[in-house]
């Protein structure tokens, strides 16, 4: 019985991981919606990008599950907002992801049949719903690293502007004990 479309589809994908992650570090180094992107080091860029697809298969076959994607990609996000990137740069990352993963899809596949169209449609389905879960979670580890980043940032604050108070009161005490 020949291989299902769908998994020679995920095989495409995996066989084809470099290509893809060199095509999308060319695009998101060069697009200006992407600007942090142009000076992060190629080989991180690399790496990241690459993981993704060279998992692929595990992560749209539901291998992976939501909670794992959500765990991933929360830490993603507070990575990504610790290294400077902004939130729209790394959606944009990763829409590119996805986008460079269906453009090989539609270049490479042989979908001869109504069922190899089918399941290729399937797998988008699949995959867009990953990368919806990847972008939302990533936005929400952001949103959580900005706002601790804030909270210690008001601590600081705060705590500079009760010096000044505590001097005063010290000083006060000293006055009035003397």
């Amino acid at each position: 019985m020949p291989e299902p479309i769908r998994q020679r589809l995920v095989d495409l994908i995996e066989r084809n991981a470099d290509r893809l992650t060199r095509a999308w570090l060319a695009d998101v180094r060069r697009r200006p919606e992407t600007p942090t992107y142009h000076d992060y080091p190629e080989d991180l860029l690399y790496e990241r990008v690459h993981e993704v697809y060279r998992n692929l298969g595990r992560w749209v076959c539901r291998e992976t599950t939501a909670a794992d994607v959500a765990r991933m990609y929360t830490v993603l996000g507070k990575q990504r907002h610790a290294e400077g990137f902004s939130l729209s740069e790394v959606l944009e990352a990763l829409i590119l992801t996805r986008r460079h993963l269906w453009l090989l899809v539609l270049s490479e596949a042989f979908l001869d049949t109504a069922l190899d169209l089918q399941q290729a449609l399937d797998l988008n389905a699949r995959a867009v719903l990953f990368f919806d879960r990847a972008m939302y979670f990533s936005a929400l580890g952001y949103e959580q690293a900005q706002a601790e980043a804030a909270s210690r940032r008001t601590a600081a604050l705060a705590h500079e502007l009760a010096r000044p108070r505590r001097l005063l009161r010290r000083k006060r005490e000293e006055e009035s004990s003397s």
